[in-house]
């Protein structure tokens, strides 16, 4: 049996507000509880979400750097992380927080280089077979 404290650490899982109040989104993310089950028969990954996830996840805004998710001249899924410095992508083992995305429009370009502020709804992903706790869905970039 293994915890862990992090939001999210899918293959694919700052500082924002929400137009709620000022709230961390990366922060509420981290709060997310993670307890995987393992035996000799059985796989259950347990997710323990703060019981305020529903109301402050919607529209929340959160900042980090992006990176298209599949190839295309079309973007509509993003993998958004805190901090390049801790990129899962980069070869980082002790890489940070991780989110998908799901794009409300379809973009065409992104500059990975660039930190971005999107604008969407954060969904739990209640799935116990995964370590994927969220995804951001019908975002939009509000700066770049």
């Amino acid at each position: 049996m293994r915890n862990s404290r992090i939001a999210l650490t899918a293959a694919l899982g700052a500082t924002a507000a929400t137009a709620h109040a000022e709230t961390d989104a990366w922060n509420l993310l981290e709060q997310i509880q993670i307890k995987e089950l393992v035996t000799e028969t059985s796989y259950e990954v347990q997710k323990t979400y703060p019981s305020n996830m529903d109301t402050i996840g919607k529209d929340i805004k959160i900042s980090g750097y992006a990176v298209p998710m599949y190839p295309g001249d079309q973007v509509t899924e993003l993998l958004l992380v805190s901090d390049m410095g801790l990129c899962p992508l980069c070869g980082n083992s002790e890489h940070g927080a991780n989110l998908q995305v799901t794009l409300a429009e379809p973009i065409s370009v992104i500059d990975e280089s660039q930190r971005i502020v999107l604008r969407g709804d954060l969904i739990p992903v209640r799935d116990p077979e995964t370590w994927q706790a969220a995804i951001l869905k019908n975002a939009r970039i509000v700066t770049q």
